[in-house]
């Protein structure tokens, strides 16, 4: 397998720390300039195995990752419309929380809070349609199961620390935590995983 992952750009609702999720929010100017960023970094990356065109380009069908991919791809001197959607990589959902910071959710359920410092990785907030990190997992191996071919994707943090945990072995609750940057990409070839 080969796999290069990057995050969307930022979002206004990064910069404030509020729960995205599922919730369809655009790119702010920050997150703009990071998607093009990262795509000249794929275009300038001294070890591509293989020339950008020849790679399959798949985004999460949410505006803030189309909006990286086509920025991206536009760096990397690529039509911004070459790339396919992909509904398994749509961020994990937040639920009644999403639009909220955790602050503001920890001012009216602070022992909900305090459950998902224990466990964040099978930790599911409360809505119909929320999902803990271990469900969103199950999407995401379906999606592996799918690339056959060297692959550039565009997804989401929650979707890159679920493939820390199934390439890279990090714990659940240990991937649930990590730092996932919007300034770089990540490349998986086999089962090895890490930043370029």
């Amino acid at each position: 397998m080969l796999l290069y992952v990057i995050r969307h750009g930022q979002t206004d609702y990064n910069r404030e720390e509020r729960l995205q999720g599922s919730r369809d929010i655009p790119l702010n100017d920050t997150g703009r300039g990071q998607a093009a960023a990262n795509g000249r970094t794929l275009a300038t990356f001294p070890a591509l195995e293989l020339p950008l065109a020849e790679f399959d380009w798949v985004a999460s069908p949410l505006g803030r990752t189309r909006e990286t991919m086509e920025l991206a791809r536009k760096a990397a001197g690529l039509n911004p419309e070459g790339y396919r959607i992909n509904p398994l990589l749509v961020e994990l959902s937040f639920g009644d929380w999403e639009g909220q910071t955790l602050l503001e959710v920890e001012a009216h359920s602070p022992e909900l809070i305090a459950q998902r410092e224990k466990g964040k990785w099978d930790f599911r907030p409360p809505g119909d349609r929320s999902e803990s990190y271990a469900l969103l997992a199950e999407r995401i191996d379906q999606f592996l199961s799918t690339v056959r071919v060297p692959t550039i994707c565009v997804a989401h943090g929650g979707v890159i620390r679920t493939l820390f945990n199934r390439i890279g072995k990090m714990s659940g609750d240990d991937a649930a935590i990590i730092d996932i940057p919007q300034d770089r990409v990540l490349k998986i070839e086999n089962d090895a995983i890490g930043w370029i």
